[in-house]
């Protein structure tokens, strides 16, 4: 039972983890030259998952726009909002999944302890 408890705290900071990273891609959206992040997840042992932060090098769309000095050619951010919102999405109910799982291990043990009393 514990180790279900330490992978479901695992997958929690996993998924927080992912989600910080998406609220800074969005955040960054008007930035000019930003990169965004991707979170990559992989199996720990024994038991979890860790997450690696790594930068998306593609390059965002070019504009040009006017300055004191005359036009110039400036590069946006590559964030997608279309890619970000469904991976808000999926963070969330990864999170709200490894809490699920947290419950149940609450009321197990729980339920153990009145069977033992």
């Amino acid at each position: 039972m514990v180790g279900g408890i330490r992978s479901a705290l695992s997958g929690l900071g996993a998924a927080g983890g992912q989600m910080a990273n998406t609220a800074n891609n969005v955040a960054n959206i008007n930035s000019e030259g930003f990169k965004k992040g991707r979170v990559l997840q992989a199996e720990q042992r024994p038991q979890g998952v860790s997450t690696v932060v790594e930068k998306v090098e593609t390059p965002g769309a070019y504009v040009v726009e006017d300055t004191s000095q005359g036009q110039a050619l400036f590069e946006k951010s590559n964030v997608d909002l279309t890619e970000e919102m469904p991976q808000m999405m999926v963070n969330q109910h990864s999170y709200n999944a490894n809490l699920k799982t947290l419950q149940v291990a609450d009321e197990m043990t729980a339920s153990l302890l009145d069977i033992k009393a």
